[in-house]
């Protein structure tokens, strides 16, 4: 029987969710690097370490999430921490500027398509990757959910005429946070009296290719309020945090 604590992170072979699975190998977790790529997840992998193993995952992929789960079950035995990191902000070719991709994400003329698709990863991914890995995770004597959010999801904060985001908040990557924090608080709820805990976290506004490295924090600086609450056993369920503490919601 393995003994040793499981860790999913999905979107693991680059950015953020490389840098989690990092720090959780480094805490000797097992680390099961999710990548839509097998390939770049397996390099991904490799510079983890000996912790870390690549399991093709692409989120919007239900045969995909189900033949992940199967590997976890037969090949692992348990798992002990789902990290839904995979998101994307846009469906543009990669290198199109920040400012740019914002113009075209405004409510008055945002594709629905990319909406749709910014949702099928950020929310519904979420959503089918969470219910396949349920059954593991109850197994698990403590278990946890981490979905990365955004501080751009905050209705409290959007409503707030000094927030400095505000004017990029948009119906497609913005909105999609928001719906993914209710996702997190439902969860959270029906699963308060069990052994799992779902928290949301927001890295911070951290350069990496969802926003064509526009970001103000590093990877470094970004990942460090997420792998907090990947970490923290003991933490509250229900809450949505990031690099200063708790945030509205």
């Amino acid at each position: 029987m393995n003994t040793k604590l499981v860790a999913l992170v999905t979107g693991a072979n680059q950015g953020i969710g490389l840098e989690i699975a990092k720090a959780l190998a480094a805490h000797d977790y097992t680390v099961l690097v999710g990548s839509r790529n097998l390939e770049r997840g397996e390099a991904a992998a490799k510079s983890v370490g000996a912790n870390a193993h690549a399991v093709q995952l692409d989120v919007t992929v239900q045969a995909s999430i189900d033949a992940a789960a199967e590997r976890i079950r037969s090949e692992f035995g348990r798992l002990d921490l789902l990290v839904n990191n995979a998101a994307i902000s846009n469906t543009r070719e990669p290198g199109t500027p920040f400012e740019e991709i914002l113009q075209s994400s405004r409510p008055s003329n945002a594709s629905l398509d990319e909406v749709r698709a910014v949702y099928e990863t950020n929310v519904f991914g979420v959503i089918a990757v969470t219910q396949a890995m349920l059954p593991l995770l109850r197994e698990a004597p403590a278990a946890r959910i981490v979905n990365v959010s955004s501080g751009v999801g905050s209705l409290t904060l959007n409503a707030d005429p000094s927030f400095p985001y505000r004017a990029g908040f948009s119906v497609g990557y913005s909105a999609s946070k928001t719906a993914l924090n209710a996702v997190t608080l439902a969860f959270a709820i029906e699963l308060e009296s069990t052994n799992i805990k779902v928290r949301a976290v927001s890295p911070g506004f951290t350069a990496t290719a969802l926003n064509n490295f526009a970001g103000t924090e590093t990877v470094k600086q970004g990942s460090q309020a997420p792998i907090r609450a990947a970490l923290d056993q003991d933490g509250p369920t229900g809450t949505f945090t990031g690099p200063d503490g708790p945030l509205p919601w």
